[in-house]
C-alpha cells in the first residue's frame, strides 16, 4: 500500500477534528458512550475523506521505469566477437 500524501493527511486530520467538534456541539452529549461513538464516527469519516483525495498521477514528461524498458533490451542483437589475426599485431 502506498504511503499517504501530505494532502491526504491534512484533509483527513482536519475532517476528524472539525467533525468531532461539530458533532459534540450539535449532540450536546456528556456520556462516555456518546463521546466514544462520535469519536469513532469522526475517525471513520476522516479515513473516508483521506482515501478519496485524488492521488497525483505520473507527470507527462516522466520517464518509464527500468522494468518497462527491460523487454526491449532482450531483443537487441548480441555483439559478435571478432577473432584477432596474427597479421594485425605490431612487434
Amino acid at each position: 500500500m502506498p504511503r499517504p500524501t501530505a494532502a491526504q493527511l491534512a484533509y483527513g486530520s482536519c475532517t476528524v477534528v472539525l467533525s468531532t467538534v461539530a458533532m459534540l456541539l450539535l449532540s450536546q452529549t456528556s456520556s462516555g458512550v456518546g463521546i466514544a461513538v462520535i469519536a469513532f464516527a469522526a475517525l471513520a469519516l476522516g479515513l473516508l475523506v483521506a482515501m478519496t483525495v485524488p492521488v497525483p498521477g505520473p507527470r507527462a514528461g516522466a520517464r518509464r521505469p527500468a522494468e518497462d524498458q527491460a523487454p526491449a533490451r532482450q531483443h537487441a542483437e548480441k555483439p559478435v566477437p571478432v577473432p584477432v589475426t596474427g597479421s594485425s599485431r605490431r612487434r
